[in-house]
């Protein structure tokens, strides 16, 4: 690990050797590099392209990335230091969760690291929109993006909403949603009742298949990637039990990129939602 470090102290010191230029304005960094997809996406919403040195591989997928076409024309990084050092950051923005051995050797060399949770509601979104603005010296944009994001909101608050249904998240690997998440909020947001809440899940949890099955939801949403790559952990969603439910409550496919960061997009999951259980008007078939 010393010798890492060692090795990692020597790129950055090679990297920041050169001269500063009069025309760089103090404050606003000029060579961000970030360490995660949701991370990312702030940055590539909030910064100009040219001050953005790199952003992870996973933002340059349009099925699992809202901003790829524009991560698209910017370096891609796989969470490594040697990568990070290579770009000559003078900020790098991460996870709390992700890339842990990296950043913490980032940290022990020198390199400005700042780190960024999870909103659990979207009170903390706009929290944390307002912090990478700042960070990043865009506080007009990020202004901007939340007054955006609250004209959608109120623009949705006068859509028409079902009586309350009760809804199940089911994510791969058997993962549901409850209390204290942000998805809880956007059901609530749209007119939902979260069952898991209601059984007593905090935050993220396993759900049984057969308490899917038994349990008393009219809609059960199925957190999916569209044309996603097979995998193990998606088997759960496509197992034949759940194609069965379809006939006594409704199932509502939803792109896992429209709330696994918190950003513009949780609007977009909100409206599906409400798209998806609205009242059929009288005399059509649903």
């Amino acid at each position: 690990m010393r010798r890492l470090a060692a090795l990692a102290l020597g790129l950055w010191l090679a990297a920041f050797g050169g001269p500063t230029h009069a025309d760089d304005a103090p404050g606003k960094p000029k060579r961000i590099v970030s360490l995660n997809m949701c991370t990312d996406e702030l940055v590539l919403r909030l910064a100009s392209p040219k001050h953005v040195a790199s952003v992870t591989w996973l933002s340059q997928d349009p099925r699992n990335a809202n901003m790829a076409p524009r991560a698209l024309t910017i370096p891609a990084n796989h969470g490594l230091v040697e990568e990070v050092l290579a770009q000559k950051p003078d900020l790098v923005v991460a996870g709390a969760y992700t890339t842990r051995s990296t950043v913490a050797l980032l940290k022990r060399v020198g390199v400005p690291v700042r780190e960024f949770g999870v909103p659990g509601n979207l009170a903390e979104m706009r929290a944390q929109i307002r912090d990478m603005a700042r960070l990043l010296g865009e506080q007009q944009n990020g202004e901007a993006l939340i007054a955006e994001i609250d004209k959608r909101l109120a623009a949705l608050a006068d859509r028409p909403r079902p009586a309350h249904p009760r809804a199940i998240v089911l994510r791969p690997n058997g993962f549901t949603t409850g209390r204290g998440s942000l998805v809880d909020e956007i059901l609530t947001a749209a007119g939902l009742t979260n069952l898991a809440a209601e059984l007593g899940i905090d935050n993220y949890g396993q759900i049984a298949l057969e308490t899917v099955a038994l349990g008393k939801a009219d809609i059960l949403i199925l957190n999916t990637t569209p044309n996603g790559p097979p995998s193990l952990a998606h088997e759960i969603l496509h197992h034949p039990v759940l194609a069965r439910l379809g006939d006594r409550l409704k199932l509502v496919a939803l792109p896992s990129k429209l709330w696994t960061c918190a950003g513009p997009a949780v609007i977009d999951a909100i409206e599906l939602l409400l798209d998806a259980t609205a009242p059929t008007p009288a005399g059509k078939s649903p």
